[in-house]
């Protein structure tokens, strides 16, 4: 393709039947704003430039998406997607190429067939090309009437007559025009029709009028057109994305027990002879290794996961990063800033948050570990805990390789234990601990022979 290809992306609607404070185009899809998909689509089949227009909850919309190659531009009133295109006309002053036109609220589209549509565009050197979709339920969409090849003219459902509405060819609002043409032909738009709006369709008509060429591309997948006005719509869309995502996974060597059940965010990635079984949600920016083992209820979110890892059932893990050959679960909740670096053991009902922990530790069960720089070899008994917050500030454990630590310990922050040192079960550490040491902190116990006999008789 040249360099310098325009796309506009047509992104101002409110999307009132969404019943939402959040502007329609930021309503996640798999993980990412609606809007990304048609942005991304026009990036992969190599267009260069982004126009955006965009009217309610603009600056919403601009926050969410801060990448240099998209020049936004404002519709502050909505009268219709020839309006749209006009507001869009200084941004595109000067430019006289192919102009790709999209939809915010068309994510299911694909860059494959943004690519056909170009390049079909090109080949019939046509003013307008209108990518069609045949809907063997056409309602609500509007016709497209040809002759031959030549599109004479595309009807809006409320304009059209009983003849127009048997057509099931219908316009999926995506086009590729002759900007120079286009930008002209907007200039004759008008108003007259049952919305009083102004139709983008009715630049076909210009083009019909003034000789030119009218092309129309059907799209295979009819699904690829469909668009978002309700959550309803939403969710159908999620299903037929999670699917897409899914299935190109396991087309990449990643099994999964039951995939109408995986929940897999765009972008994730995923190694080759990984097993997900039912009810995963793998969210954000995360990327899970090859023979890695995901079990039922796990949720992962912006992790990274390397080879060999079994995450066991119900387990929550966020922001981390699992080593290699670790075990983590069942149901252990690793909250951010956590770094494992290799054979690690993270059981049921242990806690973590922003430690590190070095190569063959273990904390197999009953655990709250924050805070804290662990080392190699560590074995962390059950219902341990690391007291580092003191209703004002957060405190770091340090714990150098191979310590053992017995059963309901508590390490009182800042405190560091030496390398090789045993902490006898039931203490609490307030001092640092030197290498090579035993620590026992904790009240001797008192034996009283006979007590329970008295009392039960003076009962």
């Amino acid at each position: 393709m040249n360099k310098g290809l325009v796309a506009i992306i047509l992104a101002a609607g409110k999307g009132t039947r969404m019943k939402s404070a959040l502007p329609k185009v930021l309503h996640p899809l798999c993980g990412s704003p609606m809007l990304g998909y048609p942005l991304e689509a026009a990036r992969q089949a190599g267009f260069q430039q982004m126009k955006v227009v965009i009217g309610h909850g603009a600056e919403q919309v601009c926050e969410a998406f801060p990448a240099a190659d998209i020049e936004w531009v404002e519709q502050t009133d909505q009268l219709g997607t020839g309006h749209a295109l006009m507001c869009a006309a200084n941004a595109l002053r000067g430019y006289s190429g192919p102009l790709l036109l999209l939809c915010g609220d068309v994510p299911l589209l694909t860059a494959d067939t943004v690519r056909q549509l170009y390049n079909y565009h090109t080949h019939e050197d046509a003013a307008v090309t209108v990518l069609t979709a045949q809907m063997p339920n056409p309602t609500g969409y509007g016709r497209v009437i040809r002759a031959g090849e030549q599109v004479l003219q595309i009807v809006e459902e409320k304009d059209a007559d009983e003849q127009q509405r048997q057509v099931t060819e219908i316009n999926t609002g995506t086009y590729l025009f002759d900007a120079a043409f286009v930008l002209g032909a907007l200039k004759g738009l008008n108003k007259n029709n049952a919305q009083k709006e102004y139709y983008l369709t009715d630049v076909v008509a210009a083009a019909v009028a003034a000789g030119k060429k009218t092309r129309a591309l059907c799209v295979e997948d009819p699904t690829e057109a469909m668009g978002i006005n309700d959550r309803c719509q939403l969710a159908e869309a999620e299903v037929l994305m999670r699917w897409k995502i899914n299935a190109g996974l396991m087309q990449g060597g990643v099994s999964m027990t039951d995939p109408t059940t995986v929940y897999i965010d765009n972008g994730v990635e995923i190694g080759m002879d990984t097993v997900l079984h039912p009810n995963v949600h793998l969210r954000g920016k995360t990327s899970i290794g090859r023979n890695c083992i995901v079990e039922t209820g796990v949720v992962v979110v912006d992790s990274v996961i390397a080879d060999g890892v079994h995450l066991k059932a119900g387990s929550v893990i966020e922001e981390s990063r699992i080593g290699e050959l670790c075990e983590i679960g069942p149901m252990a909740h690793l909250r951010p800033g956590n770094v494992l670096l290799g054979k690690n053991k993270i059981g049921n009902y242990v806690e973590a948050k922003k430690s590190i922990f070095g190569e063959g530790t273990k904390a197999s069960h009953l655990t709250y570990i924050g805070d804290a720089e662990v080392g190699k070899n560590v074995n962390f008994g059950c219902g341990t805990i690391t007291c580092n917050y003191d209703g004002v500030h957060k405190h770091k454990t340090i714990i150098e390789d191979d310590v053992f630590i017995g059963s309901d310990t508590q390490f009182v922050a800042p405190v560091k234990i030496g390398r090789n040192s045993l902490i006898a079960a039931g203490s609490t550490i307030t001092k640092d601990v030197p290498a090579d040491s035993l620590a026992l902190a904790r009240t001797p116990q008192k034996i009283v022979p006979g007590w329970r006999t008295r009392k039960q008789k003076k009962s």
